[in-house]
């Protein structure tokens, strides 16, 4: 039965209870010895440092090239445009307000998966090769923007 689920024994162990009187053994200092860095409130070094020798993650070369020039856009399928209506205008407002993207980041990209079944304007910031012939062959028009 669910309600009588015991752990192995000897699997769990009783949390340390420091600074919890003499008898407990790891009352006082609370197993952090006397003095010193690590036995105040707050004290010990933060992750990495080495003591003042200079740490390991500078030691080692930089390498590759890291870009800070990309950009994120909210993309959208042309299977999904089928919601819309026979001639209608998609751009990035009608996509959040059909719930299509959250929000539009640096822009709205519109890539070729699936099959498009309806005549659309479509205004987008991007669109790949495949979707822009789909959209085509449909009726629509592409406008990039």
């Amino acid at each position: 039965m669910l309600n009588e689920l015991k752990p192995n024994a000897g699997a769990r162990h009783a949390k340390k209870r420091v600074g919890r009187g003499i008898g407990s053994g790891l009352g006082k200092t609370a197993g952090r010895g006397s003095k010193g860095q690590n036995a105040r409130s707050g004290g010990g070094v933060r992750p990495g440092f080495e003591g003042g020798q200079l740490p390991l993650f500078q030691r080692l070369p930089k390498i590759g090239f890291h870009s800070h020039s990309h950009k994120f856009y909210a993309i959208v399928n042309i299977e999904k445009l089928n919601c819309f209506e026979d001639g209608a205008t998609v751009d990035a407002e009608s996509l959040i307000k059909a719930g299509l993207i959250k929000e539009t980041l640096d822009g709205v990209k519109v890539l070729g998966q699936g099959e498009l079944t309806k005549k659309l304007t479509v205004k987008v910031n991007k669109i790949s090769k495949s979707a822009q012939s789909a959209i085509e062959n449909a009726g629509g028009t592409v406008e990039v923007i």
